[in-house]
């Protein structure tokens, strides 16, 4: 009996020992190495919590350590020996649900580079901070209560300042108005197309008549084109004739004007112009007999007795 209870008791401690092995976190007997993890903030990681890559746990978080400046922390990984971590690799710290334990994620990318040896360095994203998110919705929603308020009260003067009895009346005025001068477009619009109704013979035959035109100018476009083309050498000639003439013409005007040659001299003849000037008046005269007397009346005309100022004249030119 003695021997028989001492064997019972041996074997529960035995089944004890397993079962407080078998979920124990910090237990395990196979080949690891470690890989120090760096991270800003741990948040709620704890010694001994799980290590996972793509769901399965491939090690535990042997120790936490705060670095000597306190900005960092570095975290001490144990990961199993048949595991193998390539250096591309992302580590994580999230957490299990909402409110549950938080653990090391290792997120593979491409494997595609060295495997972490013993003692290497990973870096760690930052931990999700329900904390930091909290305060920040806190912010933020105070932020949206000024927001609130501020357009509540840019509501109020809106209302205050626009939506009086004032303005009011000026918009329903205005919108009255508006109604009467669309009425009145519409009425304008029914007569131009009443207009146009009744006189559409009247504008195709128009319309007729400027296509007819535009066809002739068309072709008397075409015509004349073709005459410039025809005539383009005697026009040619006939543009250097007249700009030989015009450059003729200046000369002369140049020498006129400088005193040389015989129209200058003609010109410039005191006499010369007043003699000019008596043989005009006298053509006057005797062209104004003519018209009054005739010619025969001229001849017969019993020629009459000198004016005082007609003999002086006379004199004066003796």
């Amino acid at each position: 009996m003695e021997w028989r209870v001492g064997l019972f008791v041996l074997i529960g401690l035995v089944i004890l020992a397993g079962l407080v092995i078998q979920f124990s976190k910090g237990t395990h007997f196979g080949a690891s190495y470690t890989i120090k993890m760096r991270a800003t903030n741990v948040g709620g990681l704890k010694r001994k919590a799980d290590v996972l890559m793509s769901g399965v746990k491939v090690g535990l978080v042997r120790e936490i350590n705060l670095g000597p400046q306190g900005t960092n922390v570095s975290i001490f990984l144990t990961i199993f020996n048949q595991y193998k971590i390539y250096k591309d690799a992302r580590f994580l710290i999230e957490q299990s649900g909402f409110l549950g334990d938080q653990y090391v994620s290792i997120v593979p990318t491409e494997n595609k580079g060295p495997i972490f040896g013993d003692m290497d360095i990973a870096e760690a994203d930052s931990p999700f901070n329900m904390q930091e998110v909290a305060r920040s919705a806190a912010g933020f929603l105070q932020r949206i209560e000024e927001t609130a308020k501020k357009l509540n009260d840019a509501i109020g003067d809106v209302r205050k300042l626009l939506l009086n009895e004032n303005t009011l009346t000026n918009l329903a005025v205005a919108v009255d108005n508006m109604r009467t001068v669309s009425e009145r477009a519409l009425i304008t619009v029914d007569g131009l197309n009443g207009l146009v109704t009744s006189n559409s013979t009247a504008f195709s035959k128009s319309g007729s008549n400027l296509v007819l035109f535009t066809e002739q100018l068309t072709e008397f476009s075409g015509g004349l084109g073709s005459l410039v083309d025809t005539n383009r050498q005697s026009i040619n000639r006939a543009v250097k004739n007249l700009e030989a003439s015009t450059i003729t013409l200046t000369n002369i005007l140049i020498e006129v004007q400088n005193g040389n040659g015989l129209a200058a001299n003609l010109l410039k003849n005191d006499k010369l112009a007043t003699d000019v000037s008596l043989v005009a008046s006298n053509l006057s005269i005797t062209s104004s007999n003519l018209n009054r007397l005739g010619v025969w009346g001229i001849l017969w005309k019993k020629k009459a007795p000198p004016t005082p100022k007609q003999e002086h004249d006379g004199k004066k030119s003796k």
